[in-house]
This record gives structure tokens, C-alpha cells and sequence, in this order.
């Protein structure tokens, strides 16, 4: 199976979807959420996918009222606009990587397949975990270690990587993953998986397109839309949670004389909602999703 969709009841329902309205599903992946978005919808209903990883195309849904964009979310608005779309109902984003793209060896994503080292979610882009790896100084690499992944020896394993690949190249995730094996901390699992995210995140530049996305949702979502975000980690969570709460990313906006600030959204989940008990048996890779859903007022 390509991806198995992550709380798709509560992530439809948040939709709040009318069968004549406008959608996006700025994540399409397997498309698990889009089918079950059709399947609410009418027939003058339409549901716009965007999914930047060519491989994404193979499980295009042959539907008259559905149209998949192949570009980054980081371009919602230009590529609605190309198709005619100014404004809509609701948008819903699932963040992170997809289970094929862990499970698929050649994509370079995971830790325990020995594959060339990739990560690049659109493979035309130039640059590559390869390039990270081998091309970044001990400084960068010890700021994307420490930021990204909050990996705790960040500047150890930097020096370490520019040592081994004076040596020869870090050319796969074996070899990176015999690198980080040498100073891992706690346990060695999860430091290889923090490693492996920073440097993720670092090559597709997540959290830049993340924000990109959601400044564009607001011009975009029509009023009463709803805005539905599933994340997996805490940096894309906390941009979420500040974005839907004060329309900033990074702290409080300013305020006027009254204690006022200006914003769009109304928060409909105080605290983000959790998969059940149920459902992490079915899915583990559920454990760390968190779903945040606002309205536009």
C-alpha cells in the first residue's frame, strides 16, 4: 500500500465538506484523504490535489470533478489561480513523509535499507542528502543537526561527518548511518531517525514551504472555510499552532491600544486531536500525528 491515511474520519469530518464546494488536498500521496473527499462531494463539487513526488502520479483518481497539480503546496495560490480557482472551501494538509516513501528503498528516506543518499521529495531538484552531507560545513551541519532533528551532540557528529568523509564520501544511508552509529546518544533508533529528519527536512525545505503555504491559505480559503493540518513533529506543530492561533509563526503579533490584533482564524480544536488507541494498533506511524483544524471568519 502506498500510504495509509492517518485519522481520515476526523480529517473529513474537520473538512466540514459541502457537495458543491471547492477542496484542496495539498498532501495527495496515495490518495486515501482525496477518495474519501469525492466521496462527499456532489457532482458540481471539485477537489484540487497537489503532490510534488512524480511517483504520486500513479495513484491519480479518474474523476471528472478532480484535478492533480504536480508542484510543491508552497505554490497553492499560483497554481490555483492557473486553474481558475480563486478561493475555497477548505484546504487539508498532512505533513511529513509518506509510507511509501519510507518503504521504498531508492527514495533514500530510511534508515535500514542500504540505498543511495537522497530524500529529495521532487527528484528533479538539484540537491540531494548526498550533497548535504558532503558539501555542508561543520557549521551548517551543526545548525540543521540541532534545529531540525534537536539531535543533543549536534556539533560532535557535525565533526565526525566532516572526518569520515575526508576519508571517502558518504554516499548512501549505510554509510551515513555507520557515521552516526560512532557518537549516537540514548537510544540508537531514534537518534538515527532525528539524523535522518533534519536532513530531510534540510534538502526539501519543509518548514520554509510550510509556512509559504499557510500565508497563502488565508488569500485563498473562502469565509467559514476550514483549514485542517495533521503534523508529525514539533516544529511543523508549532508553526501550525501560532499560525491558526495569532497569524505569526514565531511569537505573539503586536498588538493595539485595546490588547487587539488582527486575524482570520478561529481556532476549532483548543487541543490538537490524537489517533485512538484503535487506530495506532492499525497504523503505528500514527503515534506522533497531531491534527489542528481552524475556520476562516
Amino acid at each position: 500500500m502506498y500510504h495509509i491515511p492517518v485519522m481520515l474520519d476526523e480529517c473529513i469530518d474537520g473538512l466540514q465538506i459541502k457537495a458543491d464546494g471547492i477542496y484542496v488536498d495539498v498532501t495527495f500521496g496515495g490518495g486515501g484523504h482525496s477518495k474519501k473527499i469525492l466521496e462527499r462531494l456532489g457532482e458540481k463539487g471539485k477537489l484540487l490535489a497537489f503532490d510534488v513526488d512524480k511517483d504520486a502520479a500513479k495513484n491519480k483518481i479518474d474523476d471528472p470533478r478532480f484535478i492533480l497539480i504536480q508542484a510543491n503546496y508552497r505554490h497553492l495560490k499560483r497554481f490555483l489561480k492557473l486553474h481558475g480557482v480563486t478561493s475555497v472551501n477548505g484546504i487539508l494538509a498532512d505533513f511529513g513523509i509518506s509510507s511509501y516513501q519510507i518503504d521504498e528503498p531508492s527514495r533514500g528516506f530510511a534508515t535500514r535499507f542500504d540505498a543511495p543518499l537522497d530524500m529529495r521529495m521532487d527528484v528533479t531538484q538539484p540537491v540531494s542528502a548526498k550533497d548535504v552531507v558532503n558539501n555542508y560545513s561543520s557549521e551548517q551541519l551543526q545548525n540543521i543537526l540541532g534545529f531540525y532533528g534537536e539531535v543533543s551532540n549536534a556539533k560532535t557528529l557535525a565533526n565526525k561527518i566532516i572526518e569520515q568523509r575526508a576519508v571517502s564520501p558518504i554516499e548512501t544511508t549505510k554509510d551515513l548511518v555507520e557515521v552516526c552509529k560512532m557518537v549516537a546518544k540514548g537510544i540508537e533508533v531514534k537518534y538515527l531517525s532525528q539524523v535522518f529528519q533534519a536532513i530531510r527536512i534540510d534538502v526539501n525545505d519543509e518548514l520554509n514551504a510550510i509556512k509559504d503555504f499557510l500565508k497563502q491559505s488565508m488569500e485563498v480559503l473562502d469565509e467559514g472555510g476550514r483549514l485542517v493540518i495533521m503534523s508529525y513533529h514539533s516544529l511543523e506543530d508549532r508553526l501550525t499552532k501560532n499560525f491558526m492561533k495569532y497569524g505569526v509563526f514565531d511569537a505573539e503579533p503586536e498588538k493595539d491600544l485595546y490588547g487587539n490584533f488582527e486575524h482570520h482564524l478561529k481556532v476549532i480544536t483548543k487541543k490538537p486531536i490524537e489517533a485512538s488507541r484503535e487506530e495506532l494498533k492499525k497504523n503505528p506511524r500514527a503515534r506522533s500525528a497531531k491534527l489542528r483544524i481552524a475556520e476562516k471568519v
